[in-house]
């Protein structure tokens, strides 16, 4: 079988846990540990061992048995997994409150993802820095992308101005979107797309606690 097709079959599940793992074992890795159980793992999670074998068993051979895993190495291949080598340039558009705030995540450089362009349409928020990046014009977009070879573009604008930032977004030719703005996307399906619609996150929260 092919990675391409053994790739296609791995669940949205699993593939939706990577980034608990990796954030476990960065954690882990600062309290100074460095072999983990599966057991262990899972606890910390609330994950049973045996789904997070499986999970990991998708992508190949990891950990050793009786010992367990080495947190640095499984560390290493669980973000080489998500892609986190890649080095990623990312640009956020909208500096308002939220955008803001997305560009000081200190996170991203961690995480291995670059910041190398904020976007805005107000003239008193365009030329300002944020985290070290000045601030730009949002009609200087496209060009601005393409040259700085922006893969993923944040946006955290008005939802009244949203599709138009990704329709320009994808022509610019970005590998995603991380999309903040509270509507659905019209987007190529070739285009991978994340929504996070906070009001939904609360509203759910809201649902719960209501009825506890």
């Amino acid at each position: 079988m092919t990675t391409t097709k053994r790739t296609s079959l791995i669940s949205k599940a699993t593939i939706d846990r990577l980034p608990l793992y990796f954030r476990t074992l960065r954690l882990v890795q600062d309290e100074g540990i460095d072999v983990i159980s599966s057991d262990e793992l899972g606890r910390r999670l609330g994950i049973t061992p045996e789904q997070i074998r499986k999970d990991l068993a998708s992508f190949g051979q990891f950990g050793k048995k009786g010992v367990g895993y080495y947190v640095n190495e499984l560390k290493h291949n669980v973000g080489g997994i998500l892609g986190l080598d890649n080095h990623w340039n990312i640009a956020v558009i909208g500096i308002g409150h939220l955008g803001a705030a997305l560009a000081n995540y200190q996170n991203f450089v961690s995480l291995g993802f670059n910041l190398v362009a904020l976007f805005d349409q107000d003239p008193k928020v365009i030329g300002t820095v944020q985290n070290h990046v000045k601030v730009e014009d949002v009609r200087e977009l496209a060009q601005i992308v393409r040259e700085r070879h922006v893969d993923i573009g944040i946006i955290a604008v008005p939802a009244a101005f949203a599709q138009e930032v990704a329709d320009q977004l994808v022509t610019a030719g970005v590998k995603g979107i991380w999309n903040f703005a509270p509507i659905k996307m019209q987007v190529p399906d070739s285009m991978h797309i994340v929504n996070e619609d906070l009001s939904i996150g609360l509203s759910r929260l809201s649902y719960y606690i209501t009825r506890r």
